[in-house]
């Protein structure tokens, strides 16, 4: 592993001592909110890491603020041509990828008489093509890298319990859930040591409260949404980083094609 890590150009203190030690990641929609938290994460517990955003500028502030060999690369995630390139960007800098989480994602509001064919087109890109070019992508890498890999799928609550008014959103993060299981058999029939999973959050006081509210009160807003919650509140973006990392760690070699939901007990309803 010393061996490995040293012809990367990093030395076991350069990449530091953690849960994830040695490992190389990939977070799409890391400039911000769960992105971002689970970079910051990941770096401590030793991971170099590579930020992916289409917001090129945020990026680059997360990389530059987490140190230790992080690097941030422009990325839509709906684009294949970007996923090729990214990917071979993440070759070039880091010689394998043992980590993707597939964070990247947009929310909506809007009824399946609301939504117009365009809106329910571009929810489905960004938050379910967007995962499955990830995977596609990525695990050819993934599979001829050294160590165990993991997938991490960032879904939502929403994927599991259904809205009257997230029609697109439900729909793309129930696919997400799905396709997790399919990409997880087919590492496990390839003989792969890369597991995949999902995450279902519900509500998390990230940027996207910002869109719920539209210009609103967002104290009151999320004080309506804590309501929701059996536990009283809503989420943070450090609650569901640390289920990222456990999944994303060899703690979890034991557990692919499984759905872990950070709801607060809403599901438990």
């Amino acid at each position: 592993m010393a061996h490995a890590q040293q012809k990367r150009g990093l030395s076991l203190t350069q990449i530091g001592e953690g849960r994830l030690a040695g490992k190389l990641a990939l977070i799409t929609g890391g400039a911000s909110g769960l992105g971002k938290a689970t970079a910051e994460l990941f770096a401590e517990h030793g991971a170099r890491v590579a930020v992916s955003d289409i917001n090129s500028a945020g990026a680059a502030a997360v990389a530059e603020e987490i140190g230790r060999g992080a690097i941030a690369l422009t990325h839509d995630v709906t684009e294949e041509a970007q996923w090729q390139s990214v990917v071979s960007e993440i070759e070039q800098a880091f010689g394998g990828l043992n980590i993707l989480v597939n964070n990247a994602g947009i929310g909506a509001l809007a009824t399946v008489e609301e939504s117009s064919l365009e809106e329910w087109r571009h929810v489905h890109a960004v938050d379910l093509d967007s995962v499955f070019l990830g995977c596609k992508t990525a695990l050819p890498l993934m599979a001829r890298t050294e160590g165990t890999g993991a997938i991490v799928n960032v879904s939502s609550i929403a994927g599991i319990i259904a809205g009257h008014n997230m029609a697109a959103y439900n729909s793309a993060k129930a696919a997400v859930r799905h396709l997790s299981k399919s990409v997880a058999l087919h590492c496990a029939r390839q003989g792969y040591p890369i597991r995949c999973n999902s995450v279902h959050p519900t509500f998390m006081d990230t940027p996207i409260i910002d869109g719920m509210a539209f210009g609103g009160d967002r104290e009151a807003l999320i004080e309506k949404l804590a309501r929701q919650v059996p536990l009283g509140r809503i989420g943070r973006p450090e609650d569901v980083a640390y289920a990222v990392l456990y999944l994303a760690s060899d703690e979890a070699g034991f557990i692919t094609g499984a759905e872990l939901k950070i709801d607060g007990g809403i599901s438990a309803w």
